[in-house]
């Protein structure tokens, strides 16, 4: 219980930051803007004839891509510039306890942004009868997804403390985890690969994954490797700053 009171108040430490400043509305608006004008205006939502969320949720990765990263910068990069870094590793405080707050603080304000976008469902049930099911396993493969890139950004973030070395980092690794499952990538690789390596980097994907809940599909293989993203990435974090604090 004293382990889930200290993740609990760097949580709270960690969210109250994000609004102390204009940076979280500055990446509300940004999120909310870009997420209407691709649903609304490149998607065609009007004129495609049809309710559904198809056109709202195939943005996500690449809106996550730039977006998330961008919040996860500074969760420890910042603490390494500023010096409090070592201030916080010597209160009684482990290292997994620090990250684990700062990542909740972290996916919360993500999920704050995505609950944001309520019209968007809310315009889609106006116009017609949309399955909701499939709507709502859309928003759990979205917090999943962003759950999945915040992990990666906080992982570079402790790696170095330049902020835009680890935003740069975190979007070209988002990258490469987007474009292993990225159609036109595998129809390359199915020209000279055999299937089951096509099948096997697909895997590694966040693509794949996020497309099946995108549809309404339930599998517990998607949840299990988001969770295990999660994780590795948590784990390799927590190593870095090991390695930072015995130094």
């Amino acid at each position: 219980m004293e382990a889930l009171h200290t993740i609990w108040t760097v949580a709270k430490r960690e969210w109250r930051s994000y609004f102390d400043s204009p940076v979280a509305y500055v990446f509300l608006v940004i999120f909310l803007g870009l997420a209407g004008f691709f649903t609304f205006s490149v998607s065609q939502f009007y004129e495609a004839g049809r309710a559904d969320l198809r056109g709202f949720f195939v943005w996500h990765p690449w809106l996550y891509l730039v977006l998330v990263p961008a919040v996860a910068m500074r969760l420890w990069a910042e603490e390494r510039r500023s010096g409090t870094l070592e201030l916080l590793l010597t209160l009684p405080v482990t290292p997994l306890q620090a990250i684990l707050g700062k990542f909740l603080a972290a996916w919360g304000f993500i999920i704050l942004a995505l609950a944001l976008t309520f019209p968007m469902p809310a315009t889609a049930l106006y116009l017609g009868r949309p399955d909701a099911g499939v709507i709502c396993s859309g928003y759990l493969g979205s917090v999943l997804l962003a759950g999945a890139y915040l992990a990666l950004g906080m992982m570079t973030s402790a790696l170095t403390r330049n902020q835009v070395v680890s935003f740069i980092l975190a979007v070209v690794g988002g990258l490469f985890l987007i474009l292993a499952g990225f159609p036109p990538v595998t129809d390359l690789l199915v020209r000279w690969a055999p299937a089951w390596l096509v099948e096997s980097v697909a895997a590694f994907s966040f693509m794949t994954h996020f497309e099946s809940l995108q549809r309404g599909i339930l599998d517990l293989r998607d949840f299990f490797y988001f969770f295990s993203v999660m994780a590795f990435m948590i784990f390799c974090t927590q190593a870095v700053l090991q390695s930072r604090a015995a130094k």
